[in-house]
């Protein structure tokens, strides 16, 4: 009957106790290591694939032979001269690496992080996905079972009956079937075995956390056999939403997995892989929302700036450290645009709001606590993915094996949350008590179709997307016996995605209701009737169309919500080789060269937020909203597609030298040299506008692709009769057009910037006697923007400049702007603070200081000469560029450090072991700017089990805990929009968990 690995080395364990008195009695060191809570994570080294070396007490045991397939062959990982960490399925259920994102804490310069969307950023080097694009490959290719997968859930669903999960660090783009410049992860499922077998597991822990995981094989004859397997997790929210009184951040998904495993021959195999995920809890997709207020600014000049108005020059956020007591404040709102605009455009009929210009946001209060929020919407998470893989191979002869991989997959995702993060004052008038019937907000409500009534401001956003990938790939794999051997192979793959991104604000729906699509009654006072029809208009304004229907089923038409709609099509293939030169028994040549044609269609869908247009009363033609911009009333048409295509040569050389020196058992020395390469893409397309009303800044419609050039040094190492393996390495990484994004203008500005990365990197596994073992990896990781490299700092537009002022927009204008603070002040002095938006806009609709700009009003009477915000102010009055020289790529950690260590017991027919798992990363910072804002502190992680083991009866028991400290460091930030006050959302560890599971085999 097929046995676990588990259950493999505790037989070996056992039947050598029973020969060996000695082992019989407990050391006296063991008291004193049980005591020990400082480790971590094995390294790859410390994979545990199958243990076929005996016990002694007297002798140290060696560490066991990893077998890992990093070049598509299996091979000992001593024997792979590639930076690589594996880990086993026992690996990891012993050190609790539950999910991909724990994979930091068994591999040195490694980092994970969350993003604000559906992606997530997995860093190696230094290098990772900091583009927040639908148009993103990712920098490291994550791959289940050697095929990879743009859009996946491995990161999120749990590990289960996995057979090894491999991450090689580096460029890795001739073997593997996507380019990939920072390394791959990828996770190898058990296969079908010829015996009989079965296993259970049940645990229980803290948060009412219930798990339950298992596999059955079966053997179906001499040829085919079929592995059924699957996992189920239930738990509570590990935070708590105080407003609703709910707990959230919960979790509620299984996972199955079912493989067919054909051999007819011996020569021939096949295996059909079908994998299934799904999720649908409370799980939040960010966590708590910071920010340090920003109150404005009191005086400009000589000018005294009355409270009401200090909105206008406040950008809602300051960028302060995020660990201060400050930063648990909320955003100043006052000059918000939506807040301003009803209160502003339906002065004549009534006051919307109790107080003119008040802050939504005033009274609310932030917990210091980061596992607490306090939000009018509970969250909502759910996803689905399914894989289907056909393998098969065939050995055409002795030396010459051919292999096919099919595999399609699908994901589907929906989340929703509160958009704002904070409960808003109640803000509303009632509008009864203005002679209306009912009017807008009768008693102090508004009705938002599809947030419902409330006193305050309300906010959702939903994240969606729609992912299909198939892929294909045949590659020749040969095994002669003399010094030449090679691996050549093709691939090709399809991708479509559809990335779907909304927010809806109630104020959104009251402008588009009353500001536009308003009419007024004698009798009834203000009213709304929907604009369906341009020609048949009856609002005040532009006609704009408003989607009456709930939030569940909206037709997407509505123009009263934010929708950003991204659509995107990846076509690839490549050719791609390794060739193997054995030029002595000692040294060997490694080359590999790879073809890649990337072809990517992006449709732009505009964004159509309180757009509308109007009928022209002469020609009865349906033109551009005068007051809004709009070039369409309802829907969101697509625009013309964007076709890139990139056709580029990446590859390595490797050569490596076996040796034996008077200190090791073996050792190898290895240097290499690869260019890597990753595909560009286009940045989302922005409000579709008339340029007469809002007038753009320019920004790149499109990214570059990033290249690296690597070297690497290193050396693996077997020492002390095989008891130690000691792997280091050094690399340096040359960088081009690293990309990275931030919101601006309401969409995800990807740029480019050319960087370096350097370091060391050392992993070390050392069984110091029979029962007791130590595990160590160490990352240095310096990596610095080259010179002249700039970007516009949304936190921070002004970059010390005294002389200009940060400036809040209008309407249709999503980004802050800066001007001269004696133009502001001039301004502001006429008193009418709706002047200042004509300082943003760049055309005339609010007004004009230049000749230049053809407007209804001109204000350069006001200066002693004419001011154009788009020639006179620097980037067109986006704000001053911040240098970037020398600073250090974002979630790149100095320093990482993992240490481990377990002792067992012998306890009869049991073993008891015991292990304690330590992590550490030094500080870094969040974005490229380096700034206090961005930094994040070092942080640190402890764990610790006690397993108990009795290979005869299959049966283990673990109790265990994680994070024991209960640490909530932050982890990574995402900066919000200009138009959402600069709010940060960050995010952070999960909770200390406590759990006990028992499984048992058959």
């Amino acid at each position: 009957m097929m046995m676990s690995l588990r259950k493999q080395k505790n037989l070996i364990a056992q039947a050598i106790r029973a020969t060996n008195p000695l082992n019989r009695t407990t050391p006296w060191y063991s008291a004193a290591i049980t005591c020990l809570a400082m480790s971590i994570t094995p390294s790859g080294v410390l994979a545990q694939d199958g243990q076929d070396t005996e016990r002694s007490s007297r002798s140290k045991q060696p560490i066991e032979e990893v077998t890992v397939t990093a070049q598509k062959i299996e091979e000992s990982i001593q024997d792979v001269p590639i930076a690589v960490s594996a880990l086993s399925g026992d690996n990891m259920d012993a050190l609790k690496i539950e999910r991909g994102e724990e994979l930091l804490r068994a591999v040195p310069n490694v980092n994970f992080s969350k993003s604000n969307f559906s992606t997530y950023n997995f860093s190696i080097r230094g290098v990772g996905t900091k583009a927040v694009s639908a148009a993103t490959d990712p920098a490291v290719a994550v791959s289940f079972n050697n095929a990879p997968l743009i859009r996946n859930r491995l990161f999120e669903q749990e590990f289960f009956d996995v057979q090894r999960v491999e991450v090689l660090r580096g460029p890795q783009g001739t073997l593997y079937g996507r380019n990939a410049t920072a390394g791959v992860v990828n996770m190898l499922p058990v296969m079908p075995g010829d015996a009989l077998d079965s296993e259970i597991k049940v645990e229980i822990g803290n948060y009412n956390s219930k798990r339950t995981s298992g596999m059955f094989n079966l053997p179906m004859g001499d040829t085919l056999a079929l592995r059924l397997s699957g996992a189920m997790t239930k738990r509570d929210g590990f935070d708590t939403n105080t407003y609703t009184g709910n707990d959230v951040n919960d979790r509620d998904l299984y996972s199955t997995r079912a493989i067919f495993e054909w051999k007819p021959a011996d020569n021939f195999s096949a295996n059909l892989i079908w994998q299934h995920f799904e999720e649908d809890d409370k799980r939040s997709r960010t966590g708590k929302q910071l920010c340090t207020t920003d109150p404005g600014i009191s005086k400009i000049g000589d000018t005294e700036v009355p409270e009401n108005y200090r909105g206008f020059f406040s950008q809602g956020c300051l960028p302060g450290s995020i660990y201060s007591d400050e930063a648990y404040g909320t955003t100043n709102a006052k000059g918000l645009a939506f807040v301003v605009a009803p209160q502003a455009l339906l002065f004549g009929y009534y006051p919307v709001m109790k107080e003119f210009l008040p802050n939504p946001y005033a009274n609310a209060e932030q917990s210091r606590d980061l596992r607490e929020i306090a939000t009018s919407f509970d969250p909502v998470f759910r996803a689905e993915n399914d894989l289907v893989q056909l393998n098969f191979s065939w050995e055409l002869s002795d030396t010459l094996t051919f292999f096919s991989q099919s595999t399609y997959a699908k994901d589907d995702y929906y989340s929703s949350q509160d958009y704002n993060r904070y409960v808003s004052d109640a803000i509303f008038s009632d509008s009864t008590e203005f002679g209306m019937d009912p009017g807008p907000t009768p008693d102090g409500v508004y009705t938002d179709p599809q947030l419902g009534p409330s006193e305050g401001i309300l906010a959702v956003d939903i994240s969606r997307s729609d992912n299909k990938q198939w892929s294909q790939e045949f590659r020749l794999q040969t095994s002669f016996d003399g010094p030449w051997n090679f691996s050549v192979g093709a691939n090709y793959l399809d991708f479509k995605t559809q990335d779907d991104y909304f927010v809806f604000n109630n104020m959104f729906t009251l402008i588009a209701e009353h500001v536009y699509n308003g009419v007024y009654d004698p009798e009834s006072g203000l009213g709304s009737v929907n604009c369906t029809d341009p020609q048949s208009k009856e609002g005040f304004q532009d006609c704009m169309y408003v989607d009456y229907n709930s939030l569940a089923n909206i037709d997407e038409e509505g123009h009263n919500y934010f929708l950003s709609r991204n659509l995107v099509e990846t076509r690839s293939w490549a050719l791609f080789g390794e060739a193997y030169w054995q030029i002595t028994d000692d040294v060997k040549l490694t080359t590999g060269l790879r073809y890649t044609d990337d072809r990517k269609r992006s449709t732009p869908v505009p964004s159509q937020l309180l757009l509308g247009t109007e009928t022209n009363n002469d020609t009865g033609e349906i033109v551009p909203g005068s007051a809004s911009g709009g070039l369409i009333y309802k829907g969101y048409p697509e625009d013309d597609e964007v076709t890139q295509s990139w056709k580029e040569y990446t590859g390595r050389a490797v050569l490596d030298w076996r040796t034996d020196t008077p200190f090791t058992d073996e050792t190898m020395f290895y240097l290499s040299f690869a260019h890597g390469y990753k595909g560009g893409g286009t940045n989302p397309p922005r409000a579709d506008i008339d340029p007469n009303v809002v007038q753009y800044q320019p920004l790149d419609e499109t990214f570059e692709p990033e290249f690296v050039n690597a070297i690497e040094i290193g050396t693996k190492n077997v020492l002390l009769d095989g008891s130690l393996t000691l792997n280091a390495n050094a690399f340096y990484y040359d960088y081009s057009d690293y990309q990275v994004s931030q919101i601006v203008d309401r969409i995800s500005l990807n740029e480019n910037f050319d960087a370096e990365s350097m370091g060391l990197e050392l992993e070390l596994a050392w069984q110091l006697t029979d029962s007791t073992r130590l595990d160590m990896n160490m990352g240095y990781l310096k990596t610095r923007i080259a010179d002249g490299e700039e970007s516009i700092d949304v936190m921070n537009r002004t970059q010390g400049h005294e002389d200009w002022l940060v400036v809040r927009p209008s309407l249709q204008v999503p980004s802050n702007c800066i001007a001269p603070k004696d133009v502001v002040e001039a301004t502001f002095a006429i008193d009418y603070p709706l002047m200042l938006w004509a300082l943003c806009d760049t055309t005339g609709r609010w007004g004009s200081f230049t000749p230049e700009i053809e407007s209804d009003q001109y204000f350069d009477w006001l200066l002693s000469e004419p001011y154009n915000p788009i020639t006179d102010a620097p980037n067109g009055a986006r704000g001053f560029a911040a240098d970037l020289s020398g600073n250090e790529l974002p979630n790149a950690p100095r320093f990482t450090l993992n240490l481990g260590m377990e002792h067992t017991i012998p306890i009869e027919d049991w073993d008891l072991t015991l292990r304690a798992d330590y992590y550490r990363q030094s500080e870094s910072y969040a974005r490229v700017y380096n700034t206090d804002y961005d930094r994040l502190k070092a942080w640190s992680n402890l764990n610790a089990s006690v397993s108990l083991s009795n290979p005869n009866s299959e049966l283990y028991m673990q109790l265990y805990v994680k994070n024991i400290f209960d640490d909530a460091p932050i982890t990574d930030l995402f900066t919000n929009s200009d138009d959402s006050g600069l709010t940060t959302n960050v995010f952070t560890l999960e909770p200390r968990i406590v759990g006990f599971s028992i499984s048992k085999g058959f």
